[in-house]
């Protein structure tokens, strides 16, 4: 901005010197040590602060809480990521922290900087929007440090609470695969809890009623194909008795109702495939019992391997439930905050606390209001924006001092070419007059030598 722009020469920067006038007895020199490398910190200006020498101290003070704010961030930062990934080296947390700590130095110093030489009314504007920054940096600064402080708590809330989940995960494995083999698929929270056990009850279960059913149809098929063939042979006797036999030939025989029912019913017996049906129920009926053998000889096998297969998944949710999240440290630490009341009463005042050191830098600034160097800074400012102001006029009355000159010039010089070319256009016209009174001689010449 212009109005930053030092009253000396430009060329010079910003943390340079003045030259002392000429016949000044004193000669100001530069401030060095470890107070003026904190106020550079926070982007005091030691020459408008050495006529304001009370507040040196102040500043120093303030550029400290910048520093100190830096450093804890960057060693909540390295707590962080060892709380997160598990068997981090050290190097790496440390490196990590340093980085963090001179992002959070970075901006808690251009958050400080940026509000000096400003007062009243506008110092406030300026501040609430950074202060609002500061505090959403100061929670992620926070909340490592609380998870270190309540880690005791924690650990032994998320043992309890992985206590309490890996015993209600063994009792719905328990609940939804039974060691008599029952089929609970059907049951509610079932779906996600089924067990793939070889050699199953309710496998075999499943196929003993899948027998039974094939046994059942097979024996109305039979049935129903007795039936119809005890009918034809009802009918076939009705008609073949000897009160409907005839006289044919030399004696008794049967009529011809009598001979096509015979043949019906031996068509039938042939094509209805009873014996088929006999014999393939004879099947069924001895895989049934193979199966309830083999139910009842596998039942102790298969209570074995279904407890050996829920204690695998309850190992494996055991093995996974290792790894401590950041989540999972969050959830634990909010759980105990909210079981006891003096509890949640100390991890908000350790917040409080916290994000009052994380936003210190600002709240500083806004607490101590506007100092006499901050006045001088705004009329430094504003000594630089008239300077700013007035060589800006000094360019444009130079500008147009320099375009009047080239209008002159331009003028001057469109006069004289001018004049160069009314000149020359005279002279071509005295040349093209005098070629002509010279041809006009010559022809008056040759007609009086001629005459």
């Amino acid at each position: 901005m212009a109005a930053d722009t030092p009253v000396w020469s430009p060329e010079g920067s910003h943390d340079a010197w003045p030259e002392p006038a000429p016949g000044s007895r004193t000669v100001r020199r530069p401030a060095r040590g470890p107070a003026a490398r904190l106020r550079r910190l926070i982007g005091i200006r030691e020459e408008v602060l050495e006529r304001e020498s009370a507040e040196r101290a102040r500043y120093t003070w303030y550029g400290a809480i910048v520093l100190n704010t830096a450093l804890l961030g960057g060693a909540s930062m390295a707590l962080a990521l060892s709380t997160i990934r598990e068997g981090t080296p050290v190097v790496v947390a440390v490196v990590v922290g340093m980085v963090w700590a001179w992002i959070v130095l970075a901006l808690d110093s251009w958050l400080v900087s940026s509000t000096h030489g400003y007062t009243g009314g506008r110092a406030v504007r300026l501040l609430l929007p950074r202060l609002l920054l500061s505090v959403v940096l100061g929670l992620t600064i926070a909340e490592p440090l609380l998870f270190q402080i309540f880690d005791r708590e924690i650990r032994q809330e998320m043992a309890v609470t992985r206590e309490r989940d890996l015993a209600d995960f063994r009792g719905r494995l328990t609940a939804c695969n039974p060691l008599d083999g029952k089929d609970t698929t059907a049951r509610p929270g079932c779906v996600d809890h089924q067990l793939t056990v070889k050699g199953a009850p309710a496998a075999i279960r499943s196929d003993i009623d899948d027998n039974t059913a094939a046994l059942a149809r097979l024996d109305r098929q039979i049935r129903t194909a007795n039936n119809t063939l005890d009918a034809k042979n009802a009918a076939e006797r009705r008609e073949c008795g000897r009160d409907r036999w005839i006289w044919r030939g030399n004696g008794w025989d049967v009529t011809e109702t009598c001979e096509r029912a015979r043949a019906d019913t031996s068509a039938y017996r042939k094509t209805s495939k009873i014996a088929e049906y006999e014999e393939k129920r004879a099947e069924l009926v001895a895989r049934g019992n193979t199966l309830s053998d083999r139910l009842t000889s596998t039942g102790t096998a298969y209570r074995v391997d279904i407890k050996k297969a829920i204690d695998t998944k309850v190992a494996q949710r055991q093995r996974e439930q290792q790894h401590d999240g950041l989540l999972l440290r969050a959830d634990a630490l909010s759980t105990v905050a909210w079981s006891d009341g003096f509890a949640l009463f100390m991890m908000f005042l350790l917040h409080a606390v916290l994000l009052l050191v994380d936003a210190m830098p600002v709240l500083a600034k806004l607490m101590s209001g506007p100092s006499e160097y901050d006045r001088r800074l705004a009329e430094r400012r504003e000594a630089n924006q008239r300077i700013h102001l007035e060589d800006q006029d000094v360019l444009r009355q130079c500008a147009t001092i320099e375009h009047e000159v080239q209008r002159y010039r331009t003028e001057l010089w469109a006069e004289e070419e001018k004049a160069r070319m009314g000149h020359a256009r005279f002279k071509a016209r005295a040349e093209h007059a005098r070629i002509r009174r010279e041809e006009l001689d010559a022809r008056t010449a040759r007609l009086l030598n001629d005459g």
